[in-house]
C-alpha cells in the first residue's frame, strides 16, 4: 500500500541516496479490538535540487486532536497527499517528512511557520542559522526547530545524511513587533504551506 506511484525511472521508490530504504507501519485495531498493523509500506521518495535532496512523507494529520475513528486520520492523510500541494507545513496539522541530503549539498536558508522536531538519522548536518551560529548534528542529535531562518549542510563529500522531521504548525511568530511567516526562500519546486 503506498501512498503515490513509485517513479518508473528509479529503484527503491524513487530513493536516490545510498543509505537503507525505510518502511512505515501503520497500526490499526481488528473487529475484537486488538492492534494489528493496517498497512505497511516503503517509504516514497521524490527528489528534487537536481537530484541532491529526497523528500519522503511518511504520514501527515490535518486537525488536533487527529481523529483516528473508522480510519479519519488515514483518508485524510490520502487526501493531503493527493492534492500534491502539501507545502513543507500541514495547516492545522503535522508532517512526518524523512529528507536525504546528498554529499556536500546545502538547501537553501528557509523558515516554517512550525514547530519541529529533526532528528539526525544517519552521518552528520550542519545546522546552520541566519545569526551565522552553525551547530554540527550528529546521528540520534535533535534540533528543536521554532520558526527561526535556518539551513542544512551535509559537510561529508562522500556520504549521505539523512534526517526525519516532525512538522507542527503554529501560530504565527512575533518577534519585536514584527510578525514573522514562512520563507521558503531558495528552495525551488515547493509550494507554500498556506498556514
Amino acid at each position: 500500500m503506498g501512498d503515490a506511484p513509485a517513479s518508473p525511472a528509479r529503484a527503491d521508490n524513487g530513493k536516490l541516496s545510498t543509505l537503507p530504504q525505510l518502511h512505515r507501519f501503520i497500526t490499526g485495531h481488528n473487529e475484537q479490538g486488538k492492534a494489528i498493523v493496517h498497512s505497511h509500506n516503503d517509504f516514497l521518495w521524490k527528489p528534487y535540487d537536481s537530484d541532491q535532496l529526497a523528500f519522503s512523507v511518511a504520514y501527515t494529520t490535518s486537525e488536533f486532536p487527529p481523529d483516528l475513528n473508522a480510519d479519519k486520520d488515514i483518508a485524510a492523510h490520502h487526501e493531503t497527499l493527493s492534492t500534491g500541494n502539501l507545502g513543507l507545513v500541514n495547516p492545522r496539522g503535522t508532517v512526518l517528512r524523512c529528507v536525504d541530503f546528498a554529499p556536500g549539498y546545502a538547501c537553501g536558508m528557509h523558515r516554517t511557520q512550525s514547530l519541529d522536531y529533526g532528528i539526525v538519522l544517519e552521518g552528520e548536518v550542519d545546522m546552520v542559522l541566519d545569526s551565522g551560529e552553525v551547530h554540527r548534528m550528529r546521528r540520534g542529535d535533535v534540533a528543536v526547530q521554532r520558526a527561526t531562518q535556518h539551513q542544512w549542510v551535509n559537510r561529508s563529500e562522500t556520504e549521505w545524511a539523512r534526517m526525519m522531521f516532525v512538522l507542527q504548525d503554529c501560530k504565527p511568530l512575533v518577534v519585536g513587533g514584527e510578525v514573522f511567516g514562512e520563507d521558503l526562500g531558495t528552495n525551488s519546486g515547493l509550494p507554500a504551506s498556506g498556514n
